[in-house]
């Protein structure tokens, strides 16, 4: 039988020895929290409209029973986080808190930002970085040439990575196989006459990008807009993000956007690379 004194040394070695990292990446039910996972849930629900919504519109968006999302509400109120007039409710600038800590904290955008600024100065066009999430790009910084945000996308923007530049040089990290199973996971709904939606089109466009080392879409994602993307290698060569320069169809050809603007994405990508950790 364990003594007393045992029992509290293996207790004390356990607190300074550091916890193990899963490889397999499952998650055991003592390791979630439910009750984060619902609020989180509710915060998302409130992008399906721009306008404050009543609780039973938060409860169906977030797919949450009545009394649980009041709940949340009320705690979310408390935290500063959402605001009611009794009937309907919505954010406060203070969730902005938590996308300026993921901002402020992450390395690609303190190292890029004034890459992006020089090469949007220099091609006189709108430059961004942007990230995988799922089977989203979701762009994280950007830099125009006056630095008035008057075109464009805004940061935290959302777009099918399978129809962008910046997702289909990121999707190329992937192997053939696994660009496959993720393509085919994809929702590929068509955003303009041009996109293509076919998984065996977009899988030979993602293959031949990585083949050359940059991304071209024309009119895929929004009509008439196009836009070159080259990945953000970090110092091991894994692919991280990818920045772009993107332009009006009036203002530039795609045979101009690779003659001015590929050299320029190039050298930026290759300048940080050694920075990225």
């Amino acid at each position: 039988m364990r003594t007393a004194s045992e029992t509290l040394i293996d207790a004390g070695t356990a607190k300074l020895m550091p916890k193990l990292k899963r490889e397999d990446g499952a998650v055991r039910a003592t390791d979630f929290v439910e009750s984060l996972d619902r609020g989180l849930r509710l915060l998302q629900a409130f992008g399906e409209r721009p306008a404050p919504m009543s609780l039973s519109e938060i409860a169906k968006a977030a797919d949450l029973p009545r009394a649980t999302a009041r709940r949340m509400l009320f705690t979310l109120q408390h935290g500063g986080f959402v605001s009611s007039d009794g009937k309907l409710f919505a954010l406060t600038p203070h969730v902005l808190t938590l996308a300026g800590s993921y901002l402020r904290s992450n390395q690609l955008v303190s190292v890029l930002q004034p890459v992006l600024d020089r090469i949007s100065v220099e091609a006189q066009e709108i430059s961004s970085l942007a990230v995988l999430d799922g089977g989203d790009v979701v762009f994280v910084a950007r830099a125009t040439p006056t630095r008035i945000f008057t075109g464009g996308v805004d940061i935290g923007y959302r777009l099918p990575a399978f129809c962008t530049a910046v997702g289909r040089v990121m999707l190329g990290r992937f192997s053939d196989a696994d660009l496959r199973t993720k393509l085919a996971a994809m929702r590929r709904e068509a955003l303009t006459p041009q996109t293509v939606t076919d998984t065996k089109r977009v899988l030979a466009a993602i293959v031949a990008d990585r083949g050359r080392g940059y991304s071209l879409v024309d009119r895929e994602a929004e009509p008439h807009f196009r836009s070159i993307a080259v990945p953000v290698q970090r110092y091991d060569g894994a692919i991280v993000a990818a920045i772009n320069i993107g332009a009006h169809v009036d203002r530039i050809s795609t045979e101009e956007m690779v003659r001015r603007f590929l050299p320029l994405l190039l050298e930026a990508a290759e300048d940080v690379r050694a920075r990225l950790l």
